[in-house]
């Protein structure tokens, strides 16, 4: 499927915020065509080119996609952050000095300009990687949010998102009412063993309906550039292909009304 990009930038209450988007290329002869929309956000680097192939693949599958710039109050619009050590410690420094009320209010506005879209049919999913893993965690609290795919959503274990306090997210589980698809590393250092249980445990508390996968890789693995040495294309496209079905169950396809009624598992070899 071919598809289209541009950006626009949209108010936000500390300054504009832009949001890049990829999405199908609408025939001529289907001129009001709709498509799912996904919400994608970015690591600490912002919309580089790795986010940039991400998105487009997603696109590429039927969606629309709206990738937002995290650090629009310290940046100018269309900057990316490098891959080297000055630009990850400006990254970090950003992560920790935006305002967790901030991070909530881009989720917002940009699942607003996605059901805004022209060529978006309303029905939204979430993804990210790394700090884009957390935001999209917390993108889920929003009840229009129907699927989350978090890659290793860093920080979620700590709590430590957002200036001068710890975030809530793991405390907030319970607002998840999409479900969700939790990927990790188990060689990732920045997610440790502890970490992960702790998220887990939280989730499951929580009763959120979630999938949960650990693989043979690093932190970043999905991250098709090699300054780091982590990159997976094996893994990374097994992790995408679950992506896909998540997605693909939850937003195309019509199971009709609910009738609330629970599924009773026998429990039997």
């Amino acid at each position: 499927m071919l598809i289209v990009e541009d950006f626009t930038d949209v108010p936000t209450s500390s300054g504009p915020m832009r949001i890049h988007w990829f999405r199908p290329n609408t025939l001529p002869e289907h001129p009001r065509a709709r498509f799912p929309g996904v919400a994608v956000f970015t690591e600490i680097y912002q919309v580089t080119g790795p986010v940039e192939r991400f998105c487009r693949q997603i696109a590429s599958q039927g969606y629309v996609v709206g990738c937002p710039e995290s650090y629009h109050e310290f940046e100018v619009p269309g900057t990316v952050i490098p891959y080297d050590v000055e630009g990850t410690d400006r990254g970090n420094r950003y992560k920790i000095e935006k305002e967790l009320a901030a991070y909530d209010e881009d989720a917002t506005l940009l699942l607003d300009a996605l059901e805004r879209h022209p060529n978006c049919n309303g029905k939204l999913a979430a993804t990210g990687m790394c700090l884009g893993g957390h935001l999209a965690f917390r993108c889920a609290f929003d009840r229009r949010v129907k699927a989350s795919v978090c890659y290793f959503a860093t920080d979620i274990h700590s709590e430590t998102l957002g200036k001068g306090k710890q975030s809530d997210s793991l405390a907030r589980c319970s607002e998840i009412r999409g479900e969700t698809l939790m990927i990790f590393g188990k060689q990732d250092t920045h997610i440790p063993p502890a970490g992960r249980a702790k998220i887990y445990g939280a989730l499951t508390d929580a009763g959120v309906t979630f999938s949960w996968y650990e693989l043979q890789a690093q932190h970043a693995f999905i991250r098709d550039e090699l300054s780091k040495g982590r990159y997976d294309p094996a893994v990374a496209s097994h992790c995408f292909q679950m992506l896909l079905e998540l997605f693909f169950r939850k937003l195309y396809i019509d199971y009709g009304p609910s009738t609330g009624q629970e599924m009773d598992i026998e429990h039997v070899c």
